[in-house]
């Protein structure tokens, strides 16, 4: 029997892409948790938007939920999520006694901070994200009910109300849109020529690097695989990045054995690229999963080196 040739097919792998220093953080801190403490440690939602993260973890002995009062009184962590969390969740911790470790990413810790300076000074804060993602929650819940009004939309920000003779600044979720998130800036600033900036952009360094890598990708692919959960926000943003890009098809699987490779017949390049929650072996059962059909040439293409790492709480301190 005479063997058929596959198809070639070029993959563009996208870089960077996949987990970032605070997601890889977050996972260190359960982890190193669960080593120190051993079985069970809780956390409070999930760690990271990444079912195949929060499996892995939970057949090492972490449970997940979605309230404190989940939590039995049996003296074991509890873990705080990557995304952060209002101020109310570790005030009703302390209430109880729970020993709790933080695993809000830096990142989004640094956006707390800004909230509450701006409470402080007596600014209304406009914060550009989307509504009900825990990130979102967590950031409005720096500061008492009514100090942040959330928009997500340009046509939002033509609709908003602000408090009478109060001065505003505004900031971000980190996981938005970079080309979108512009566009409301411009808004705010177009209605409110005197809103507040933040010191530094609050679209963290891996949003905006993995949407540029997927820009790089999408202008060379007719399809563009993202490997990413459907709850993730920055997963979302790379699909419709490579879709407002170029790239005629863009589709989100969780694992390689969701994706059917038939979807690449016809074509002969394809990009890949993975949200910041998505471990690098998801990708890797992509590519294989493709391999299947086609003849697979693989490409890297990086558009920028990171180097960040983010220490572990101080609890955990020479892990």
């Amino acid at each position: 029997m005479i063997a058929v040739a596959k198809p070639r097919l070029t993959v563009l792998l996208a870089g960077p892409r996949g987990f970032c220093a605070g997601v890889d953080r977050a996972i260190k801190i359960v982890e190193e948790a669960l080593r120190r403490h051993g079985a069970p440690v809780y956390v409070r939602h999930e760690i990271v938007h990444n079912r195949f993260v929060v499996e892995s973890l939970e057949r090492q002995g972490a449970i997940f939920v979605e309230e404190l009062d989940e939590i039995p009184d049996d003296g074991q962590p509890v873990v705080f999520s990557a995304h952060g969390v209002p101020k109310s969740v570790p005030a009703a911790a302390a209430v109880r006694n729970l020993y709790f470790l933080d695993a809000t990413c830096p990142l989004v810790s640094k956006v707390h901070r800004e909230a509450e300076r701006h409470f402080a000074a007596g600014r209304h804060l406009v914060l550009i994200g989307h509504a009900g993602h825990p990130e979102v929650v967590g950031t409005m819940g720096q500061v008492r009910d009514g100090a942040v009004t959330l928009v997500q939309s340009v046509e939002e920000v033509a609709r908003l109300v602000v408090p009478d003779g109060q001065t505003l600044a505004y900031t971000t979720q980190t996981t938005l849109s970079v080309d979108d998130t512009a566009e409301i800036v411009a808004a705010l600033h177009a209605r409110f020529p005197g809103i507040e900036a933040p010191i530094k952009d609050s679209i963290c360094y891996a949003t905006t690097n993995r949407q540029a890598a997927v820009k790089a990708v999408a202008a060379r692919a007719e399809m563009v695989i993202v490997v990413g959960a459907p709850n993730s926000s920055n997963s979302i943003r790379l699909r419709e990045v490579a879709l407002r890009t170029g790239a005629p098809r863009s589709v989100m699987v969780q694992r390689g054995e969701e994706l059917d490779p038939a979807l690449a017949d016809g074509l002969s390049t394809i990009g890949v690229t993975a949200g910041a929650s998505a471990p690098e072996i998801l990708v890797e059962e992509v590519v294989a999963r493709l391999a299947e059909r086609f003849d697979v040439v693989r490409e890297e293409v990086i558009v920028a080196t990171e180097d960040v790492v983010f220490r572990l709480p101080r609890a955990l301190a020479g892990a």
